[in-house]
């Protein structure tokens, strides 16, 4: 399952993780996805979704 927002598009970026000696150690930063029920294409469906989506109204939730 790929983490990726479904509205936006937003993947796991990469980068290195620096320590006091400057060494550095590949690592990920991943999207903070959640699970949310939504509307689609007129039923509704369970999406992942990253939380600046959600925050910013490009998610309409559906009432369990």
């Amino acid at each position: 399952m790929a983490k990726v927002c479904e509205i936006c598009g937003k993947r796991p970026q990469k980068g290195h993780t620096v320590s006091h000696a400057n060494n550095k150690t590949r690592r990920r930063w991943y999207p903070n996805l959640k699970k949310v029920r939504t509307v689609r294409e007129g039923r509704p469906m369970r999406i992942r979704v990253c939380t600046s989506c959600i925050k910013s109204g490009y998610v309409v939730k559906v009432a369990s």
